[in-house]
């Protein structure tokens, strides 16, 4: 229970579903964490969850704004010293409408927080590692980072920008030894899906929810604890020689 003994991990979106679960994972790996959130009161609940397992610092930041994500990299620097892991997770899912009625303000809000987001993690947290020489970025992309679904273009377009921006940087930053990655879950059992169950199905989101269920040959959704093992890997020195990597964790989705 030491892979990330005396590490630093950064992790945006670090009060949902599965940030908080790798954080949790993390801190029994021997890691000192930070998390990264856009709601304070949700940092302070998961942070007293986790206080007890180890070293853990919140910081409000919206990973839209340049000064915010400047401010979450310079407060863990303060704070730890330096960056080795950056789990670079936060994600919104937008609403479930065909192309033709989704407005360019809808559009755009996604692009922010899922490209631009990960774009400014990227910018401001690749020069810590590089100084050290050393790091592991994982950018949470989807399943519809792969492929397309209808009804959520502004999700599906963002997360396969994702993947873009992670392999010029896996390029980029080879040289100083520092690793990014791409992990692609497919419907995993969190607040998320809860929107996007109601977002297809309104009068019946359980339906929807069987409905996506079937299409995953696994016949189930995933669950965060699952995605924290992939994401656990990646963090760690067992994957040294991976980078520019997409990862599927679909439950199957893939070999269709």
């Amino acid at each position: 229970m030491t892979r990330l003994s005396g590490k630093v991990a950064v992790i945006t979106g670090g009060s949902g579903g599965i940030g908080k679960v790798v954080a949790q994972r993390f801190l029994q790996e021997g890691a000192k964490v930070v998390l990264v959130d856009l709601f304070q009161e949700a940092l302070d609940q998961v942070k007293a969850e986790l206080d007890s397992l180890g070293e853990v610092l919140a910081v409000q930041a919206d990973v839209t704004k340049e000064e915010d994500v400047k401010n979450y990299v310079d407060k863990t620097i303060e704070t730890f010293g330096t960056i080795d892991v950056f789990f670079n997770n936060a994600g919104i899912e937008g609403k479930v409408q065909p192309i033709v009625e989704i407005s360019v303000e809808d559009f755009e809000k996604v692009q922010h927080v899922n490209v631009r987001g990960v774009f400014l993690g990227l910018k401001h947290v690749i020069p810590v590692m590089t100084a050290k020489n050393s790091g592991s970025i994982i950018n949470t992309s989807s399943v519809a980072g792969l492929i397309g679904s209808p009804r959520v273009a502004p999700y599906v377009t963002s997360k396969h920008a994702v993947v873009g921006l992670t392999k010029v940087a896996a390029l980029e930053v080879a040289s100083s030894n520092i690793r990014v990655n791409s992990i692609h879950p497919a419907s995993v059992n969190t607040r998320m899906m809860r929107s996007l169950e109601t977002g297809f199905a309104p009068d019946n989101p359980e339906a929807a929810k069987e409905q996506i269920s079937q299409g995953i040959p696994l016949g189930r959704y995933g669950e965060s604890e699952e995605i924290s093992n992939l994401v656990l890997f990646l963090a760690s020195d067992e994957s040294a020689f991976i980078t520019g990597a997409q990862y599927r964790i679909d439950g199957g989705m893939g070999a269709k």
